[in-house]
Formats: structure tokens, sequence, C-alpha cells
């Protein structure tokens, strides 16, 4: 396991100001997806707050279901007040169409209805586990979150991913070394319609790489293409015939008509690539 490539002294700063943070909030739903970055807010909210931290997860075809699943089994286990909400994100047509957009339409449609939820439960303050290096990307989800008045804890304190992952670690989380997640809409490219048939063959291709033991991966549809994403170190195996004839069968099995390995390999975002005001950031 790597060792810890951050000074002490600062990732203990870095701590500090994020439960100062977390305190001043009374009380707090965090947006609770069951990542690595939302697993670590929850974690120190209720470290600081006790009982005044909740989690709000949702219901969503965007997100498999184990994904779900894990999320209310660590509610459950940590004894943490989870509010469950269906933000029905298909039934939008602003949404659906799959603009660039999106995940800003997406964003304010799903904290509108967690700043209800936690409303209704008497809670002060929402929160989602964006960090700093989510400022580095096309997102326009974040201004949804600015426009909203979310808190996002993790990025006010100045953490970045692998500092959140050093912290996980410390405190024994078993997300510490999950791999990252992005919600299943960006598979399709913009402008294609988002539909729960791509969602589910997306969910159903990625799974069948994660029971071939890739690490981190993503699943793009391109018509009935799938590219793959994995990490480069990984090329030489997805080569190796049996499991090369393996994903290809059970991706045909799903629906695909082609099976494609992206060259540049895993990267989050790249289907932002094509858009002028990413390309602009980069």
């Amino acid at each position: 396991m790597e060792k810890n490539r951050f000074p002490e002294d600062e990732l203990r700063v870095k701590k500090e100001k994020l439960y100062g943070i977390l305190r001043s909030c009374g009380s707090i739903a965090v947006a609770f997806s069951g990542g690595v970055d939302s697993t670590y807010l929850l974690h120190a909210a209720r470290e600081v707050l006790g009982e005044g931290a909740a989690a709000v997860t949702a219901c969503s075809p965007l997100f498999p279901a184990r994904e779900t699943e894990e999320a209310k089994a660590w509610c459950r286990d940590h004894a943490i007040r989870q509010l469950l909400i269906a933000p029905e994100e298909l039934s939008f047509e602003d949404f659906a169409d799959n603009p660039p957009d999106r995940c800003y339409r997406c964003k304010r449609n799903l904290l509108g209805k967690i700043l209800r939820a936690a409303g209704e439960a008497g809670v002060a303050c929402v929160a989602d586990g964006s960090n700093v290096d989510d400022e580095g990307d096309y997102r326009p989800g974040m201004r949804a979150v600015a426009e909203l008045g979310v808190r996002s804890p993790l990025r006010e304190a100045g953490l970045g991913k692998e500092e959140i992952r050093t912290l996980s670690r410390a405190c024994g989380l078993s997300t510490a070394d999950k791999p990252s997640f992005a919600c299943l809409a960006s598979r399709i490219p913009y402008g294609d319609a988002i539909t729960a048939e791509k969602l589910k063959m997306a969910d159903r291709a990625e799974q069948i790489l994660r029971e071939e033991g890739f690490r981190q991966y993503r699943v793009r549809i391109h018509g009935s293409l799938a590219r793959i994403e994995i990490l480069p170190e990984e090329f030489e195996r997805i080569r190796e015939d049996r499991v090369r004839d393996r994903i290809c069968r059970s991706f045909r099995e799903i629906g695909f008509s082609y099976t494609a390995l992206d060259l540049q390999g895993y990267r989050t975002g790249s289907m932002n690539e094509t858009l002028p005001e990413a390309s602009s950031r980069r």
C-alpha cells in the first residue's frame, strides 16, 4: 500500500478545518452515494455532530443498484439516519435530451429534492462531497451547488481526492481505495438521448469488467459500439485471448455490435473533451 505522501501537519490542519466547518453547521444532511468522498464526509460529520449527521441517498437508474445497496448498508452498519429520495431524472426532457449542461440540470433537480427532504427532517445544512480536484474539470453541476447554497466542506477545507483517501485509510474506512465512480449518464455522448435501456447496458458492461478484475473502468456508448476505458497498465491483461473473448461475447449479449479499447486509457470526463468550454480549461 502506498505510504502517506502528504505532510502530516498539513493534512492535520485541513482535517481540523473540516471538523470546524462541520461543527458550525449544527446539523447536516450529506448527499451520500457511498463513494470515497461522501463516505469520508459522512464519517467526519458523524464524529463531529453525532445524531445531527444524516445521509440523503438518491434511488435512481443513473446509479447501479449495487451502489445504492452499499450506501444503505453503510448507514445501517454505522447507525446513521438515511433519507431516500427518487429524483426521477428520466422524466425531464431537458435532462433526457442530454445537453452539454445536463449535469447542471440533474444536480439542480437532485439537490432541490435533497434540500426539501432535509428541511422536512429538521436538518439545518445540506452538503455534497465535492473536493478541490473537482475544480479542474468541466463540471456544470458545481454551478447548481453554488446557486442553491449547498455546502462543500471537503472543498472548503482544501482537501483533494488523494488526501481524502489517505484520511479514509487512517479511519479504517473500507472505501479508502474504492475506484472513482460517476453517474451512468456520463457514458453517453452529449446530444444522444439518455434512456433506461442505455443506462442498463452501460451498467451491465461495467459489471462484466468488474467481474474480470479490472480496477478502474468506464464503458462509453457510441451507438452500437462500446468504448472501453481501463488503466493503461491493464492493457496487457485485456489483450489476453480468453479475457478478450469473454468480454466481446458478453458485450454482444448485452446488445453491442462492436467493442473497442480506448488507447488513451481511463480518464474522468472523457465525454467532455469535445466541448469548447472544456478544451479551454485543459
